[in-house]
């Protein structure tokens, strides 16, 4: 056995994934070949919300640093993940996540840095069944691990909080300021903005077969994200630690 496929329950592959999914590693050398399953998306709030997680995730973890073999950047989509098996055991996988709260990520942090070859992209063949209807069970997904993506700084937390304003909110406010006071020139560069700010975000859309008339709505969007990220860190300083799939998982006593 040459490699390893880790994925979830939830996740529906095409009949030729894992082929497409070997021959991508054998023919690039690569050690780990991990795809972004393309999560369903049905109802109102997960038009609104799931495209953006993926559009969040890959600023977060910009797809071209993590892809380069020599960069430092390393994540992985645990829904679809083919690992090769010689470099599992050069990484002392599974030990060496075994308590990693986003193992995925985890997961690639380890094998890069044990100098395996790794790369993340968008699935084409693989989709995520596992629906999230309401606001609620969305809002659960993201808090879950929003703060421990930040390592569990506060000021990596401040730092996000006031990006995500700064980017994101200020824009269609500069818009509003400037209709209510009638000052063209606040109103022409948030609008501007929010323009470049939507064009960003199509085509993430595109890939979610969604309609562009979501593209404006993403300052709202990032209003929730924002809310779902402090309200992550405040659940993890009342030491509630990270919650999910009926586990609770205990607060680290230090960022790792």
């Amino acid at each position: 056995m040459d490699y390893l496929l880790l994925t979830d329950a939830d996740i529906a592959h095409e009949p030729d994934s894992l082929r497409e999914l070997v021959r991508a590693a054998e023919a690039n050398g690569l050690d780990l070949v991990s795809q972004m399953a393309r999560l369903r998306v049905v109802t109102y709030w997960e038009r609104l919300i799931v495209p953006a997680f993926v559009y969040f995730f890959a600023q977060l973890y910009p797809f071209r640093w993590v892809n380069r073999p020599r960069g430092r950047t390393a994540a992985a989509a645990g829904g679809c993940v083919l690992l090769r098996r010689e470099a599992a055991e050069r990484a002392g996988v599974p030990e060496a996540i075994r308590q990693a709260v986003i193992d995925d990520v985890a997961l690639a942090r380890t094998v890069k840095r044990s100098g395996g070859r790794i790369w993340l992209g968008l699935a084409d063949r693989v989709d995520s069944v596992r629906p999230y209807p309401r606001l609620g069970e969305l809002w659960r997904m993201v808090s879950r691990s929003a703060y421990t993506q930040l390592h569990h700084n506060p000021l990596l937390l401040l730092v996000t909080v006031a990006g995500l304003a700064v980017v994101y909110l200020v824009p269609p406010a500069a818009v509003v300021a400037g209709v209510l006071t009638e000052r063209p020139a606040p109103q022409a560069m948030g609008a501007a903005a929010w323009a470049v700010m939507a064009g960003t975000y199509i085509p993430m859309l595109r890939y979610y077969r969604q309609t562009l008339w979501l593209a404006p709505l993403l300052p709202l969007t990032a209003l929730l994200y924002l809310l779902m990220t402090v309200d992550s860190a405040v659940r993890h300083h009342l030491g509630q630690g990270a919650a999910w799939k009926g586990r609770t998982y205990a607060r680290p006593s230090a960022a790792p």
